[in-house]
């Protein structure tokens, strides 16, 4: 199979280890690449699948960099459009500990994504020989001209007949291009056009609420209490609300602090109505796993949704409990793993689905 993903790439500015912004300028950030669809298609191709990503970008010696590094990762970069107008986005990020938690400050308006029109893109030559199409909602998010593009790139796929999953990823600070209208609101209506094209549903413990108006009882994110159940009930009305939805993807994460998080999964098969969860203990119970010491949260959403799409395309891992437990395990090892891309390799993902949860050194 041959995934292709689509949105916006930004230059990630981070402060050494836990530092805010104010303790580091002047001085030193580090920089590298992120962006939710572009971690997707690295994770993708980091554990042996094909991808490929598209975007618009200026004409500049970033956007040679962003090549050179998806090249490094086996992405394809062909479908990396060059534009004249606009700029390449970025977002400085605060690594949270204990309990301050970690913040995301963006400086992305006027983007040559912001700005390219639906009718800009090749799609017909993106779409040709792709299998897959994974989108999210962060694009539609960023002002009405990247809405449009993100609906057009979805009809346009299933006109070529690809499976279209689409991770909801409600994002509070974008969502501001509809003066008079709130964030969630403006969310609600524009996810809700999209989603009759799309398959797969990939979404965190809040995300079917804020985008959908869909809310699992009994869960208090904020407090950190998540019922498993409920999650289940929410995937059923996200299929009910939208019968073209085959499986729904869910991540629950209980934030006990900044450094703390229980962390686990489920997936919904609309076609056998089963509930799927991951991880669970010897008897079959579910029991998230337990992270401590979190190196850096941001991406492993993405981590998610790669691994799940890679399961679901790889013999031996297709299988939906399989497929669950291999995309929770590898979600898990991201907050390990510094920056937005996931180089958990697929044996250290196995491993830990298996059970290895020790850490030892490996010689």
């Amino acid at each position: 199979m041959r995934i292709l993903t689509f949105g916006e790439v930004m230059l990630r500015l981070a402060p050494e280890e836990y530092l805010r912004i104010r303790q580091s300028i002047p001085g030193r950030l580090e920089a590298t690449f992120g962006g939710g669809e572009l971690n997707v298609a690295v994770s993708i191709a980091f554990q042996g699948g094909h991808s490929a990503f598209l975007t618009v970008l200026p004409d500049n010696p970033l956007t040679d960099a962003l090549v050179q590094e998806m090249q490094k990762h086996g992405v394809d970069p062909r479908f990396v459009r060059r534009s004249p107008s606009g700029r390449f986005g970025i977002y400085f990020i605060e690594t949270g500990a204990n309990q301050r938690g970690g913040t995301v400050t963006y400086d992305r308006e006027g983007s040559s994504i912001a700005l390219e029109t639906a009718g800009a893109y090749d799609w017909d030559s993106a779409f040709a020989d792709a299998d897959w199409f994974h989108i999210t909602g962060i694009t539609p998010a960023i002002t009405s001209t990247s809405a449009e593009a993100a609906l057009e790139s979805v009809a346009r796929a299933k006109q070529h007949g690809l499976t279209v999953s689409c991770d909801l990823n409600f994002r509070k600070k974008l969502w501001k291009w509809k003066p008079g209208t709130d964030t969630v609101t403006l969310a609600r209506e524009t996810m809700r056009r999209l989603m009759p094209y799309v398959d797969v549903v990939v979404a965190n413990e809040e995300d079917a609420d804020l985008s959908l108006g869909i809310r699992a009882p009994e869960t208090n994110v904020e407090a950190g209490q998540i019922s498993l159940d409920g999650y289940g009930d929410v995937a059923r009305r996200i299929v009910s609300d939208f019968p073209n939805v085959k499986r729904v993807a869910i991540t629950l994460r209980e934030s006990l602090s900044a450094s703390h998080n229980n962390w686990g999964a489920i997936l919904y098969e609309a076609s056998t109505d089963r509930v799927h969860s991951a991880p669970h203990d010897e008897e079959g119970r579910y029991r998230p796993y337990e992270i401590r010491n979190i190196v850096d949260r941001i991406g492993a959403g993405d981590s998610f949704a790669a691994a799940l799409i890679f399961a679901l395309n790889t013999e031996g891992l297709s299988d939906p409990a399989v497929a669950i437990r291999y995309a929770t395990a590898a979600s898990c090892l991201k907050h390990s793993i510094k920056g937005d891309f996931n180089y958990a390799t697929r044996s250290e993902i196995e491993a830990l689905m298996h059970g290895s949860q020790s850490g030892r050194v490996q010689r």
